[in-house]
């Protein structure tokens, strides 16, 4: 495949000072899913020599995304077999508690 695609990769990074881990998405232009990861650990890496006591976790996924990058597109989708009701999924995988984030009041709750 020559023809470029968008791509959304997450990389894993390590925050030893603040103690904390941090997934970073970055959108990338490529030609496959090994180029688009390529780059997304190429700029991993010069994130982490921008800052003190980061450092990457040598963990990239990547996504390619089927629209153009705008209003409304999907950057990235993962999907896990699971069988836990989803208030159990989501506080073991996303909403532990320990997380450092702002997330969005749903309408009406």
């Amino acid at each position: 495949m020559n023809e470029q695609s968008w791509y959304g990769v997450r990389c894993v990074f390590r925050h030893r000072e603040l103690g904390v881990y941090e997934e970073r998405l970055t959108l990338w232009r490529a030609t496959s899913l090994g180029e688009a990861i390529s780059r997304g650990e190429l700029e991993a890496h010069e994130y982490c020599a921008d800052l003190d006591g980061v450092e990457y976790a040598d963990f990239a996924e990547a996504y390619r995304m089927f629209d153009e990058p705008g209003e409304g597109a999907e950057v990235f989708s993962l999907m896990r077999e699971s069988g836990l009701p989803a208030d159990e999924y989501v506080g073991r995988f996303f909403a532990t508690g320990a997380e450092r984030a702002e997330r969005a009041e749903r309408a009406g709750t």
